[in-house]
C-alpha cells in the first residue's frame, strides 16, 4: 500500500463506555505499523463523563496503549483549564502540534509542543502541522489567543516544503473551515475534526477527511498512489483492547457515577438530527430541566451543547448518562431580556440567520414558549410565552448555559450583561429534574419551521 496515515478525532464520550474505547484502541493498534503515522485532530481528551472527573487524564489510558505520533488541540481540550491541559501534554507519548494557539505572546506550551514536524514514512518525506478553532472554546481557555489558522498553515507549509516535504498534512480542528484551508494553503491532506459528521472529499486537489465522533470510526489514508485516498474503518467488530477497557472500567467505578436517577421506557434518540434538526425529545428534556430548576419563563439549550451519539438514552439512566448529554462544568444561568431580544434570540436559532453551523440547522432547544419560524422571509411569524403573545417592551427570563453569555458565535443577542442569577452545573440540573419529574419528554410542537 505504501505510506499511510491512521486518523482518529473527537473521541469525547467514547471514554465513558469501556468496550467502545477498547474497540477504538484495538482498531488503532491493528492499523498502525512501520509504514503508518497515527495522528489525532483534537477533542480527544474531552468532553465526557470521565473527562469531568479526571480533568482529561483518562485519555492517557488510550494514548499510552496506542502510542500516537502526533495530535493537535481541539477546543474542548482546554475545558478543565490550562494546567490540566499541560498535565496531559507532558504525560502523553505523542508530539502535540499547534501552529496557531498562543499563550502570553508565544506558542502554547512552547517547551512541549511544536508548530510543525517532518517525518519519513515508508520512504516519503511527510510534513505535519496542526491548527485549532476558537469556536466553542470554554471560558477556561480565555488566556489563550487563537491566531489566523490560514496564515499559520501557510507559514508551516512553506517551512516544510523548504525542508524537503513531499506531502504536507494538516491536523485541523477547524470544522467546516477545512474547505477554505484547502483553497488558501499549499497542502495535500487535511485531516479534520470539530464537526462530527464523517467525510471524505477533495478540494482544490487536497484530500479532506473526518472520522466522525465518539470512537465509532477511524480514517485510513493511503499516501502511496498518484494522489492520496482515504477509507473509513469501522471499530464495531474489533475486540476491545483489554488494557484500555479495564483501565476505563476502573476509573468509572472509582468515580461512583452509576447512581440511577430515572428510567426511560421509550428510548430517546440523540443523533445529529436530534441536536440540529429542530424540536426533539432530547432537546426538550434539557430545556425543560433548565426552566424547571430556575423558575425562568423560558429554557434554552444550544444544539451543539447536547452531545450527539448513536446510542439513545434507554432503560435505567445514571448520572453518568446525563453527564454524557451535557458534559461541561458550567452552571445553568438566568438571563433577563426584552421581548424584542427574545424574538431575535429565536431568529438566531436558525442557521439561515446565524453564522454558526449550516443553513439547514436549527440550533435552539426551547421550553416555555411556542415559536413559528418562516424560512423564506427569515422572520418569527408568531411567538408566545406561557400561551401569551410576546410583547417587545416586556422583560422575560431565560435559563440557559453559561457558555452562551460568553460566545458571539451562537445567539449573540445574549451577553454577560443579561445575567441575573446562576444555579447548579448543567448535568446536576438534569439529574435533579430526572429524579423529581422522570424522563419522558415529548415533541409538543413548540417549534414550527415553515
Amino acid at each position: 500500500m505504501g505510506p499511510r496515515l491512521v486518523h482518529y478525532s473527537d473521541v469525547e464520550n467514547a471514554y465513558d463506555t469501556p468496550d467502545r474505547i477498547g474497540r477504538l484502541a484495538d482498531t488503532l493498534v491493528d492499523l498502525d505499523g512501520p509504514d503508518a503515522v497515527l495522528v489525532g485532530t483534537g477533542d480527544n481528551t474531552g468532553p465526557g463523563v470521565l473527562s469531568l472527573v479526571t480533568n482529561g487524564r483518562q485519555s492517557l489510558d488510550l494514548f499510552g496503549a496506542v502510542d500516537p505520533e502526533f495530535d493537535t488541540f481541539g477546543n474542548h481540550d482546554f475545558d478543565h483549564g490550562l494546567d490540566a491541559t499541560r498535565s496531559v501534554v507532558e504525560r502523553s507519548p505523542q508530539t502535540w502540534l499547534t501552529a496557531n494557539v498562543e499563550h502570553g505572546g508565544e506558542r502554547f506550551l512552547s517547551g512541549e509542543t511544536a508548530p510543525w514536524a517532518l517525518r519519513e514514512v515508508d520512504g516519503t518525506r511527510v510534513g505535519f502541522t496542526g491548527v485549532t478553532t476558537a469556536d466553542g472554546a470554554n471560558p477556561s481557555a480565555d488566556p489563550l489567543t487563537f491566531t489566523d489558522p490560514f496564515a499559520a498553515v501557510g507559514d508551516a507549509a512553506g517551512a516544510l516544503r523548504e525542508r524537503g516535504a513531499e506531502l504536507v498534512v494538516v491536523l485541523s480542528h477547524l470544522g467546516d473551515e477545512d474547505d477554505r484551508l484547502a483553497r488558501r494553503c499549499d497542502v495535500d491532506v487535511v485531516l479534520g475534526g470539530h464537526v462530527h459528521e464523517r467525510r471524505v472529499a477533495r478540494v482544490e486537489g487536497a484530500l479532506l477527511a473526518r472520522p466522525g465522533s465518539n470512537g465509532h470510526t477511524v480514517v485510513e489514508v493511503d499516501l502511496g498512489g498518484a494522489e492520496p485516498t482515504a477509507a473509513f474503518r469501522d471499530t464495531t467488530d474489533a475486540t476491545p483492547h483489554e488494557g484500555v477497557a479495564a483501565a476505563i472500567e476502573g476509573r468509572l467505578a472509582e468515580a461512583g457515577l452509576d447512581d440511577v436517577v430515572g428510567h426511560v421506557a421509550d428510548p430517546i434518540d440523540r443523533e445529529r438530527i436530534d441536536t440540529y434538526g429542530g424540536e426533539s425529545r432530547i432537546g426538550n428534556f434539557v430545556a425543560d430541566a433548565y426552566r424547571w430548576a430556575t423558575g425562568a419563563d423560558v429554557g434554552l439549550q444550544n444544539g451543539g451543547g447536547v452531545r450527539s451519539d448513536e446510542e439513545p438514552l434507554a432503560g435505567d439512566v445514571t448520572v453518568a448518562d446525563l453527564i454524557s448529554v451535557v458534559p461541561f462544568e458550567e452552571p445553568v444561568v438566568v438571563a433577563r431580556i426584552t421581548g424584542a431580544e427574545l424574538r431575535q434570540l429565536c431568529r438566531e436559532g436558525s442557521g439561515l440567520v446565524s453564522d454558526f453551523g449550516r443553513e439547514s440547522w436549527w440550533n435552539a432547544h426551547l421550553s416555555g414558549l411556542s415559536v413559528v419560524w418562516d424560512r423564506e422571509s427569515r422572520t418569527v411569524e408568531s411567538l408566545t410565552v406561557g400561551g401569551e403573545p410576546v410583547a417587545d417592551g416586556e422583560t422575560y427570563t431565560v435559563a440557559t448555559t453559561d457558555y452562551l453569555l460568553h460566545t458571539s458565535r451562537e445567539f449573540p443577542v445574549l451577553t454577560e450583561s443579561h445575567r441575573v442569577d446562576a444555579h447548579d452545573t448543567q448535568y446536576e440540573v438534569l439529574a435533579d429534574y430526572a429524579r423529581a419529574e422522570g424522563i419522558d419528554p415529548e415533541v409538543t410542537g413548540r417549534v414550527t419551521r415553515r
